[in-house]
């Protein structure tokens, strides 16, 4: 599918919330998933944060801009606003709020925010440009818009067990069916272009698994996801695999987890643009 056949409603969330997605979420924080961005960030900013899932990068980043600063967290999925709103809770956090919001079509006045960042979000919308679109309109001059997302086709992983080249060829192909781009990281700085955006920086970054805990907990979730997630279903009632293949991918990712050699690598696309 080429990039300019998509349409913003074209798209659907390709992962679902299963706890197998979850966990994975959970985890990020804003060292480890926006690090890029930590270095613009200042107390009394205004800041967006789109597709904040359950809000532990989104938590960091209010903590970053306080005292005087105010995060907004959005996503499409109101089931997770109440797990990011725990999160901002438990961490007594009263510069945080959050609420549901379709990126294509922000419900923000013009020139809101200080700084507009979605981590890990234009892989999965229908028109990543109409979205980078909308997050500099709301983002103020001399503002600041930043996205990250991993890129699927540049993943890489030894030992290179069969089943997970199946894997990475059927998430290819079911992303794309549901009208997502997986090999997202590559393209941000050109989406950006096309938005209207002048990126500043255009760089990468990794997630690398490889100690006993690291795999044990990776290979877990991706072996639960691919037999019991929504991208499961979605695998199975778009045509793209059965339920035997599914099985396989995920032996080969516990077979991959128990290997003491075993290593995996996520590579990222960053883009940081200044908004005139």
């Amino acid at each position: 599918m080429s990039d300019d056949s998509r349409g913003p409603q074209s798209a659907v969330y390709t992962h679902g919330h299963h706890d197998s997605v979850l966990r994975s979420h959970r985890w990020r924080t804003a060292a480890n998933s926006a690090a890029y961005l930590l270095p613009e960030l200042r107390a009394g900013q205004a800041v967006l944060d789109v597709g904040c899932g359950p809000g532990t990068v989104t938590a960091d980043l209010a903590a970053a801009v306080a005292p005087g600063g105010e995060v907004t967290g959005v996503d499409a999925a109101e089931s997770i606003l109440g797990p990011a709103r725990a999160v901002a809770a438990e961490r007594r956090l009263d510069n945080l709020r959050f609420t549901t919001a379709d990126v294509h079509a922000l419900d923000f006045p013009d020139d809101t925010f200080d700084v507009v960042h979605a981590h890990q979000l234009l892989q999965h919308v229908g028109d990543p440009v109409r979205a980078l679109e909308e997050m500099r309109r709301v983002c103020r001059p001399g503002g600041v818009l930043a996205a990250r997302d991993s890129d699927y086709g540049a993943m890489t992983w030894y030992p290179r067990i069969p089943a997970l080249d199946e894997w990475l060829s059927l998430y290819r192909r079911v992303a794309r069916a549901n009208g997502g781009e997986p090999d997202a990281g590559r393209r941000l700085h050109a989406w950006a272009r096309r938005a209207g955006c002048a990126p500043r920086t255009v760089t990468t970054a990794t997630w690398c698994f490889h100690s006993p805990e690291d795999r044990a907990w990776w290979s877990g979730l991706w072996a639960e996801r691919t037999v019991a997630s929504e991208y499961a279903r979605r695998a199975v009632g778009g045509g793209h695999a059965d339920e035997a293949q599914l099985h396989r991918i995920a032996d080969g990712w516990r077979e991959w987890g128990a290997d003491e050699d075993g290593w995996f690598s996520v590579l990222h696309g960053e883009i940081v643009c200044d908004v005139g």
